[in-house]
Order: C-alpha cells, then structure tokens, then sequence
C-alpha cells in the first residue's frame, strides 16, 4: 500500500530578476524519472526522516533543517525542522544548486556576499537567511534528487566534523528512500506476499538498528546513556550564543569522580563503569529541566547550567556534590570534584569557558577533592591536571 498523499502549504514567493537561477543537471530527465520512481513526493510525513533533520539541526547548530527534493518545477520537504511551509517553487530553491555537484557539499557562510544568493527574496525579505549547507541525496546511479540541508538567519560555517556528519545523514536519507522503495515494491507482490514476509521484516529490524546507530553514535554515550561530548560541544555553542544575544548569564559545571582510577585498579572496570552509570542517574535526578547533562569523557561530566549566574550556580553544583556524596555506593562512598566558570553576554568563545571551568575543577582537587571551586577565584595561567 502506497503511502497517503498529504496537501501542501506552498511558500509563495516571486523571484527576483537580478537572482541567478539555477541550472538544470546534464541527466535531468532521468533524474526526475528516478525521483519519481521512490513515489515519495506529497507523502505524510514519516519519524525516521524527521529524525535525521532532527539530528541534523542539533549537530550543526542550526534552527532550520530540511530533507529537500526537487521536482521539475518544485521543492518539495519530505521533512522540515523551523519551517512550516512544505514546498517553494524551484526558482527558489538553493538546493536546486546544490544538485548541480552531487559529489560536493554546497555550503554559503553568508548569502548576501554571494552573486546567486544576494538577492534572493528569501535573502533579502523573510526569512531572511543568512547561511546555507546542503549535502546532496544521491542514488547508486549518481543523480542528486535533493539534499539533507541546513539554514540559519546568521552567517557562519561548519566545521569539518559537521559537514562530515551532515553527508552521513543525507546518505542515511538515501537508505531511508532505498528500503522504502523496496517495501513498497514487496507490498504491491500481494501474490508473493508470504515469500517476502521475513525479508520484510528483516528489512525493518536492519532500519531500527541503523537509526539506533545513528543516535548513539552521534549524540548519546553508550555507557551511561547521557548526551556525549559532541552532543555537549553543540549544546555549549548554542546557549552560548543565545547568552550574548540576549545578555543572559551562563554557568558551566566539570566535575570529575574522585580517585576514579584507584577505584578501578581495586574492584575492576566493570564496577567503574557501574560507578558512572550511578552518578550519570544521580545529575539526571537533581537537575532542573533547563540543566543539560552530558559524559565530557572518562569520569568526566558536565552540566550546562542556563539562564544561571556564578552564586545560583555554585548552589547547584553543591546540590550536585552532595547528592553523589550521600548515594548509596556498592564497595566504597564515592566523591565528585566540581569546577564551576560562568559568564553573562560574553564574546568569549566556548572553549574559554570550558577551559576556565577546567581550571576551577583542577583546584577543587587540588585542594582535597569533594568540593566546588570558582573559577573567578582561581588565577588564571598554565597548569596540569592531577
């Protein structure tokens, strides 16, 4: 069964004159009989495709993200994060460039610096885009039926473990397309229908494990089920931006087990690791639904404390503190030390306050662990850790 058809809320917009369109693929027509040859165009729509533009707007910091198919005439997104309309006419269409070089990543740091984009009524009107990355979807064939891209109202660029992730996901689009088409093939077989019954749902085991996949390896530590250091790089960059937009305060919290490595040489790795599973419960359990909690590597977490001045944050973290202190602890009690940094509207860049919080955490075991130290108390300049 094919699935429903859905009615489309088309963004209307007139090109403008002095726009430089896009051309057209040297294998155009074969490109639009293979687009049409996955019967995806106006369907509902569906979670594994939300869930890779879902992934994709996390990973590269972006509030916009599409999976974007160009039709002869049109745009159409199969899905969209930070956006409502469902299609746009394909003059405007910068994925319709994009499809051009489907073996390249076609990315605009800033739209108005660029003669095809400058003005662009999206560029020079609502919504104003600033920024543009779209890695193409390309079949076994070669033909680029669309991209998996992102957008953002301000100039930027990605960095490369980004543009990595991003034609990671858009081949995990591909396979999304591919096993459908296939599902959809076995399902017009009604007359070999219990031939395909195992394929099928080998099919569907084979895409559960590969969405799984995708979401531990790219934002979920296996171990403890927190987000993981990339997860948290994303996260720190972006509330750190929405801090100096706003002149808002941001906290950071590091902490790290106490004597982690004495703990595993005396009851093994396999209770070390129960350790960080334990205290990965205990900050989820006392962290307030703004906190985002993430595994920084090893024994080390961190926790971005937002909207939180220096004086709330030192609150929380000794919330924290004590919560591991009094845990019930299997083979011994079990301590964390904390390094607090905060800052309000800075311009500095994330690695200073994750440096300065570094900092602070150095001096907390320096001085006798299970503590919380400040980074606004502690001198800046060179040191290693313990």
């Amino acid at each position: 069964m094919l699935t429903p058809r859905i009615e489309v809320n088309v963004l209307m917009s007139t090109p403008s004159p002095a726009m430089e369109a896009a051309g057209l693929p040297e294998n155009e027509t074969e490109r639009l009989a293979e687009l049409q040859s996955y019967q995806i165009l106006d369907t509902l729509p569906e979670e594994a495709y939300d869930d890779i533009a879902y992934l994709a707007s996390q990973i590269c910091s972006c509030p916009i993200a599409l999976v974007s198919l160009i039709d002869k005439n049109r745009q159409w997104f199969k899905s969209r994060i930070g956006v409502e309309a469902s299609e746009t006419a394909r003059d405007l269409a910068f994925c319709a460039h994009a499809i051009l070089e489907p073996g390249e990543l076609l990315e605009i740091s800033d739209t108005r610096q660029d003669p095809r984009f400058a003005a662009h009524p999206l560029v020079v009107d609502g919504p104003l885009i600033r920024f543009y990355a779209g890695a193409p979807l390309v079949t076994s064939s070669g033909s680029a039926l669309g991209t998996l891209c992102v957008i953002d109202r301000q100039p930027r660029e990605l960095s490369d473990a980004q543009k990595q992730a991003l034609r990671a996901l858009s081949r995990q689009v591909m396979t999304q397309l591919e096993l459908r088409q296939t599902v959809t093939e076995l399902s017009r077989r009604s007359a070999q229908q219990r031939r395909y019954e195992e394929q099928l749902r080998g099919y569907q085991r084979k895409l559960e494990r590969s969405n799984k996949l995708l979401e531990v390896q790219t934002v979920t530590d296996p171990l403890t089920g927190l987000f993981n250091r990339r997860a948290f790089l994303a996260k720190l960059e972006e509330e750190s931006e929405r801090a100096r937009r706003h002149g808002l305060p941001l906290s950071l919290a590091l902490l790290d087990v106490d004597a982690f490595k004495s703990y595993n040489d005396t009851y093994g790795h396999p209770a070390g690791d129960e350790v960080l599973k334990r205290v990965a419960q205990v900050l989820q359990g006392h962290k307030r639904r703004t906190d985002f909690v993430a595994r920084h590597g090893g024994e080390e977490f961190a926790v971005i404390l937002v909207n939180t001045d220096e004086a709330g944050g030192r609150i929380l973290a000794e919330r924290f503190r004590q919560a591991i202190e009094k845990a019930n602890w299997r083979d011994r009690p079990v301590t964390a030390s904390f390094g607090l940094a905060a800052a309000v509207g800075s311009e500095q860049p994330t690695s200073s306050l994750i440096n300065d919080a570094d900092r602070a955490l150095y001096q907390a075991k320096k001085r006798g662990r299970n503590r919380v130290a400040l980074a606004s108390s502690v001198p800046s300049g060179p040191f290693s850790s313990p």
